[in-house]
């Protein structure tokens, strides 16, 4: 298993406004996600993110919307 890139996954990918202790450790956030039935914030634009509505359903919503954005 490829070793975790923290820091390079925060700068590049990461546009989760929320502190925890997953930002920028993928594994970790797509687990918890998946769990709760969400998304993690990389799959939503900036100003979806921020409303911290991580569901599917919205997610689904935004991409019927705007089409593909990243």
């Amino acid at each position: 298993m490829e070793e975790c890139i923290r820091d390079q996954n925060e700068k590049d990918f990461c546009n989760c406004t929320y502190s925890c202790n997953r930002k920028g450790k993928c594994c970790d956030c797509l687990h918890y996600h998946r769990e709760m039935g969400q998304l993690p914030a990389c799959f939503f634009p900036d100003d979806i993110e921020k409303t911290y509505d991580r569901s599917i359903e919205r997610f689904i919503q935004v991409y019927q919307e705007r089409g593909r954005w990243w």
